[in-house]
């Protein structure tokens, strides 16, 4: 009942916005946005909305028209995220969220005037992401993913258990990095988009999307051995195999979750990186670097990536110049 009063309070709250309501359900229906990117949206939206109240006195909506905002509420507003001590980043982030409501109603005839989009966004210097060197990868794979870690001073643990956990963990990062895939995708995984003779897998990314990444042999040998281990362990442990499509579980049978992701990252990255953040991203960053440094274009990196700008790629090529800059010195005469 407290449940149910929670959400009778928040749909009564979003209906205070004009346009908001039938905005959200084009993004899920028409766009297929994912429920966690609708919500980023309707928060930074009823922020805007919020702060309109407060600028124009009114909590009543029928006192908040869309169409009569003006350039400087728009600069306002972003002042008032600044003095709030939002990055430059984030607060790009929010603009592009009511730019995209703004157009969704000029679209539909709510408004006669996007005014937000007279507004530049602010720029933001992009964040070169942590990856692994080609080195530190091949130790990771080659030198400390070839057994299970011993625990020294500990009691042994089932030998069926902890072997079904490293056969696992091993492929949950050869795909990571194999892939390129993002840590939602990995848990998300289902049977069926695995072609493991095909040597290719279907993805389906942020908003729905779908591309066919390629499935190197490292990767498929690692799921093949995962495939096997997780069958016997099942067979022996519990009758049968896991009642569930996903292709990653826990040794409970059911879908493994971002949390434990995370934690069978930080533990094997630890091994060979120094890096502040050890997280699957790293490896996602590891593969997109790899591949641009060993003469992959930008484009196929970007769809495998399932990038939609090849803006959103461009950010490997600072790491890579190291590279390019190393190859001129050793090939040019005149270096």
């Amino acid at each position: 009942m407290q449940k149910q009063r929670e959400n009778t309070a928040a749909a009564e709250k979003v209906s205070k916005y004009p346009g908001l309501n039938s905005f959200l359900d084009y993004m899920r229906g028409q766009r297929k946005y994912s429920e966690h990117t609708c919500k980023a949206y309707r928060k930074d939206i009823i922020q805007f909305y919020e702060f309109l109240f407060r600028q124009y006195g009114s909590e009543a909506n029928s006192d908040i028209d869309p169409g009569s905002v003006t350039v400087l509420d728009m600069r306002l507003f972003l002042g008032f995220l600044l003095g709030e001590g939002l990055q430059p980043k984030s607060i790009a982030r929010k603009l592009a969220a009511v730019k995209s409501f703004y157009s969704y109603l000029l679209e539909t005839g709510s408004i006669q005037v996007s005014v937000p989009a007279q507004v530049v966004t602010p720029r933001f210097s992009k964040h070169v992401p942590g990856f692994l060197n080609e080195e530190q990868t091949e130790s990771l794979f080659d030198r400390i993913l070839v057994s299970p870690p011993r625990r020294a001073g500990s009691r042994q643990k089932d030998p069926l258990e902890e072997q079904f956990t490293f056969t696992r963990d091993k492929a949950i990062l050869e795909v990571l990095y194999g892939c390129g895939l993002r840590i939602s995708e990995v848990v998300g995984l289902e049977h069926e988009q695995v072609g493991l003779e095909q040597g290719f897998m279907r993805i389906t990314g942020k908003g729905n999307k779908q591309r066919i990444v390629p499935l190197g042999t490292h990767a498929a040998e690692a799921l093949r051995n995962y495939f096997e281990v997780k069958r016997n362990f099942f067979r022996i442990k519990k009758g049968g195999e896991p009642g569930t499509a996903y292709v990653f579980v826990t040794k409970k049978g059911t879908g493994i979750y971002p949390v434990l992701v995370q934690r069978v990252t930080k533990k094997y990255l630890s091994a060979v990186t120094e890096l502040k953040y050890k997280n699957p991203h790293v490896l996602r960053h590891s593969f997109a670097t790899h591949m641009l440094n060993n003469g992959a274009d930008l484009k196929s990196v970007s769809e495998m990536l399932g990038h939609t700008s090849l803006t959103t790629t461009e950010i490997y090529t600072h790491v890579t110049f190291g590279r390019i800059k190393e190859v001129y010195e050793k090939a040019h005469p005149k270096a």
